[in-house]
């Protein structure tokens, strides 16, 4: 079959001593071939013979380091390990704009050196040409379906492996290093799962990210934002509720903050049945909001969600749920702050193995106490009487209590173990391999060693006492991450021996 490559692409490579100029022959590369892919494939939709194989491909940014870079030793990222030259493919430039910007300025900083950017030699598969997630398959027939690898790139897993964040990533003799975390088909195979699975669009996603395994929570965070988008007449409140411009809700059913949109309508349509791990966003314009996420119960659905939501670069992420507790000294209601994981969930054994160390990060567990003292008004010694900093262990067994207890318990006994659930070391161990902060804050629901097993009316109770005070508190922590500053949380402990440059 004849090629039909696009031949009006520039294959030029250009270079610039400035990120914004970097970053727009970037967007428009990108967006010059996802045009062509477009048009040829409602063309093809419609019948029309394509004449040959269509192809267009992800535009790229490389640096070229001719001599031994010395760089700042207290940087976390920002810049390259060596000489030689260093390149990463470029997705979707319009989502990723200020994380570019960012990155680029450093490169462009640290060493002086021009930014590179041309057409790689890999495809844009025709379905990542949609960003938002047209099911391009949808409209056709049978045939034109069955004739569909024919014209257009499929998605290729052999572009789409973890190897790099992995740490098992071998690049070939004489190809460049990576430049980024990600590649390009990568970073679009996971925007578009995240539609899938929490019905929002990537765009909404914002930098600061609670998961949680329940839906109380998520009623909570709802009544919040909703809040939060009304007028106040104290100008404290109403101040602190301006930099929240809208609240998102799966379905991308949009509220508008009436103080800064006045009289505008919520826009879109809320989905009639919630998808299987809704998220909500308190979104600001510069998108260091809160995002939250119901990622239901297991390491599973934990490992999955996160896998995604690592290409979007958020700044923290922390797992608020409720966990078993296992010291008889514990009480119903108390919280569990993580200082250290037993990870017995399994699913990221092959990724991560169980002997990495899964520390905490000072910067989070800070905010998180602070946050704790500030909403409960306790501090010191009489914040011990509900709150407990020590291990957290996650399994991947719900009924863990129906086995004989002897060995879990001297596991759980051996590790010092405060606290048992089913999400956290999985939510952490994942936050520690994709170079995203995280943390871990739960809240004691039943004491099943000690005769306090979860029930209906109990947990109803429990429910309602605690939730708002616990979502409380890890917004606040948020908010105070984001004052603190990048530097403080992206720090050098989440960095490998010679890593990419972006963050």
């Amino acid at each position: 079959m004849n090629s039909s490559n696009n031949s009006s692409f520039d294959p030029a490579v250009e270079s610039f001593t400035d990120a914004d100029g970097a970053y727009a022959r970037v967007r428009a590369l990108y967006d010059q071939a996802v045009d062509y892919l477009r048009d040829r494939f409602s063309a093809f939709a419609h019948g029309d013979d394509l004449g040959g194989r269509v192809r267009a491909c992800y535009p790229f940014i490389q640096i070229r380091i001719d001599s031994e870079p010395r760089i700042d030793s207290r940087l976390a990222y920002g810049f390259v390990h060596g000489m030689g030259t260093f390149r990463t493919t470029v997705t979707r430039p319009d989502l990723f704009d200020h994380y570019l910007h960012h990155q680029l300025s450093l490169l462009v900083k640290n060493h002086g050196v021009p930014l590179e950017v041309g057409i790689s030699d890999t495809p844009i598969p025709i379905q990542f040409a949609y960003p938002e997630g047209m099911h391009v398959e949808g409209d056709l027939t049978p045939e034109r379906l069955y004739q569909l690898r024919d014209y257009f790139d499929l998605p290729d897993l052999v572009y789409m492996d973890d190897s790099i964040v992995n740490g098992t990533h071998i690049t070939p003799p004489g190809a460049p290093r990576p430049l980024a975390l990600f590649t390009a088909p990568r970073v679009d195979y996971s925007l578009h799962r995240l539609k899938h699975y929490t019905a929002t669009k990537p765009d909404h996603f914002q930098n600061y990210v609670l998961f949680t395994n329940y839906q109380f929570y998520i009623d909570e965070f709802v009544r919040r934002g909703l809040e939060i988008m009304e007028p106040s007449d104290d100008p404290a409140t109403q101040a602190y509720r301006r930099q929240y411009e809208c609240f998102i809700e799966p379905g991308d059913h949009i509220t508008w903050n009436q103080a800064t949109h006045p009289g505008r309508e919520p826009q879109g349509q809320k989905v009639a049945r919630l998808p299987q791990m809704p998220a909500y966003h308190l979104k600001r314009k510069d998108g260091n909001g809160i995002t939250i996420v119901n990622i239901g119960v297991g390491p599973s659905n934990a490992k999955t969600i996160s896998d995604h939501i690592a290409v979007l670069r958020p700044h923290v992420w922390l797992m608020l749920g409720h966990c078993a507790g296992l010291r008889d000294t514990q009480k119903l209601g108390d919280y569990a702050l993580a200082h250290g994981y037993v990870r017995d969930d399994k699913v990221l054994d092959a990724d991560l193995p169980t002997w990495v160390p899964v520390p905490a990060l000072a910067e989070v567990q800070v905010a998180l106490e602070d946050a704790v003292e500030e909403v409960t008004g306790l501090k010191g010694w009489e914040l011990k009487s509900i709150m407990r900093t020590g291990t957290v262990a996650t399994i991947d067994n719900r009924n863990w209590e129906l086995r004989d207890h002897s060995e879990p318990v001297q596991r759980f006994s051996q590790s010092r173990a405060i606290a048992l659930d089913m999400e956290s070391a999985t939510v952490a161990a994942n936050g520690f391999r994709f170079r995203v902060p995280y943390g871990t804050l739960l809240c004691v629901s039943d004491k099943p060693l000690h005769g306090e097993i979860k029930l209906p009316g109990m947990a109803n109770h429990f429910y309602r006492a605690r939730v708002d005070q616990h979502l409380a508190i890890g917004m606040r922590a948020m908010e105070m991450m984001r004052d603190t500053g990048l530097e403080r949380l992206h720090s050098r402990k989440l960095r490998s021996f010679a890593e990419a440059a972006f963050q």
